[in-house]
């Protein structure tokens, strides 16, 4: 296995929707052991501490929630992302999923310097991808795949230096997409994988076809894992659970696949509310899908007691 040189980015972002907590994320994946199991792995493991959203003079929206903080936020970790991934692989240790539009478009920038062109595989429940003006509730968590990709209506927010093509995101373990973002997406041939096309052919089979695609393009892989994505029986600690998600084998199975295909060049672990945990569960789980997609085998994987 490639021993690397990885860097923990602590994101305790909770300006992306009302529900609070998920500011306590980052301290839980260092508590439930996130460094030491990717050092025993042979990696290089730095933990760069808590990044801070930028001051911005920004007035506050009567619609959207937290606007100025959530644009502060994606101006410093967009700028914390391609800095970082200049020396490493950047793990990011969320924080609620708005942290995305700071991430994805600073490792955008990143691969555009590097000359290739980077893809984005969104695992979640959701498709995030309302834009300011589409979002019922006004919470930006749900509109980051369409800042990064270049939709309209995100003039509060910094230009996109590198915005990723729709058609260069992949999303994996859908099932609660309105009917507008389902539709748009489709329009620009974004790869959709929902539970249902899963549960009749398999998790494999959608990922391999969006790798492929990625490898045939020289790309590199920035991923996106919301709790969400799995079944809130395994990973409750989440305020925006969907029954019916991945199982805990399935999302295993993404992670390794993940690994042995060398196209990972970056990772968010986002929407992690510690206060909604049952003894840590939640975020050892995650931990353990992180060590998975830097290496560790099945035959690895230790013996948990909650």
């Amino acid at each position: 296995m490639d021993k690397q040189n990885i860097i923990l980015v602590g994101a305790p972002m909770d300006a992306g929707k009302r529900r609070q907590g998920c500011r306590m994320g980052p301290d839980a994946y260092r508590v439930a052991g996130l460094a030491e199991a990717l050092a025993d792995l042979g990696h290089n493991v730095t933990d760069l501490g808590d990044t801070q959203p930028d001051q911005v003079d920004i007035e506050e929206s009567d619609h959207l929630f937290a606007l100025p903080e959530c644009v502060g936020w994606t101006q410093a970790l967009c700028r914390t992302a391609c800095d970082a991934a200049q020396q490493s692989v950047p793990i990011f240790l969320g924080g609620d999923h708005a942290l995305s539009m700071g991430t994805v478009s600073g490792m955008a920038q990143h691969a555009d310097r590097i000359g290739r062109p980077l893809f984005v595989l969104w695992l979640d429940a959701h498709s995030d991808f309302h834009t300011p003006s589409s979002s019922g509730s006004g919470n930006l968590h749900g509109t980051p795949v369409a800042y990064v990709t270049g939709q309209d209506g995100f003039d509060a927010f910094p230009s996109l230096a590198s915005p990723v093509p729709t058609s260069r995101v992949g999303m994996i373990g859908l099932r609660s997409v309105d009917p507008e973002e389902r539709a748009a997406l489709e329009k620009d041939h974004a790869m959709l994988a929902d539970m249902r096309s899963i549960d009749e052919h398999g998790i494999k089979a959608p990922l391999l076809a969006f790798l492929e695609k990625v490898r045939a393009a020289n790309g590199v892989l920035h991923v996106s894992l919301d709790v969400d994505f799995l079944d809130p029986s395994i990973a409750p600690a989440v305020g925006t659970t969907v029954p019916g998600g991945a199982t805990e084998r399935e999302a295993h199975l993404v992670m390794e696949l993940l690994h042995e295909s060398r196209l990972v060049c970056s990772l968010d672990l986002v929407e992690l509310n510690p206060f909604l945990d049952e003894r840590g569960r939640t975020a050892k789980l995650m931990v353990d899908l992180a060590a998975s997609l830097m290496g560790r085998r099945i035959f690895d994987r230790p013996t948990r007691s909650f």
